[in-house]
């Protein structure tokens, strides 16, 4: 096998798995209805990956490593805070009409010990944010407050909503298409809740 299949088959393998667990929220799902979606032999599931659980956390490594390299464009750019938040707002709702059930899943990899891996880039990270919090409350941008709480209203408003989609969207009797609408309302919602100006 050349090593483009080999990275192609891969790739397909990783994609259709991400389509699975996260787009349908089948975490149970088999190697074997993984490779049936993905038109490969199941054996191919365990020359690349070894076992399901191995491919489930590879996907989910990549999912983690790839919200972090986007989170970090937007930090690290020299965009005002309120068009930051703006566009990781953007980037979030649109992944969560691909995956509906990624957050879901991540929430509960946290719980279970698997936060990130490079924890002293993310300390870098928020630290940054954090100072670029403040200076926004001393200009009368944001509500004086710790930025630390700032951060907790910000992840708090975007990610309660597509974490408890479930209940929520059975709660309410909307359909999927319906609860989509709710989440694209909620980019300006947050918005104005977060900034005063």
């Amino acid at each position: 096998m050349s090593a483009k299949i080999e990275i192609d088959t891969e790739a397909l393998i990783k994609d259709t798995a991400k389509k699975i667990f996260f787009g349908e929220g089948r975490f149970n799902a088999t190697t074997q209805e993984i490779a049936d979606a993905a038109g490969v032999n199941r054996t191919l599931i365990n020359y690349y990956f070894r076992s399901r659980d191995m491919l489930f956390q590879k996907v989910f490594e990549e999912a983690q490593e790839e919200e972090f390299r986007l989170t970090k464009i937007i930090v690290d750019s020299d965009l005002p805070l309120k068009e930051k938040v703006s566009r990781h707002l953007d980037i979030f709702f649109e992944q969560t009409k691909k995956y509906p059930y990624l957050e879901i899943y991540m929430v509960t990899q946290m719980n279970q010990g698997s936060c990130y891996k490079d924890k002293e880039a993310m300390n870098t990270l928020l630290d940054k944010f954090y100072l670029e919090i403040g200076l926004e409350m001393d200009k009368g941008n944001i509500n004086k407050m710790r930025p630390e709480q700032f951060v907790l209203n910000f992840a708090s408003l975007t990610s309660f909503p597509v974490s408890m989609r479930p209940l929520f969207q059975e709660t309410m009797g909307f359909t999927k298409e319906q609860y989509d609408k709710l989440l694209e309302e909620r980019k300006d919602i947050i918005l104005k809740t977060l900034f005063i100006h």
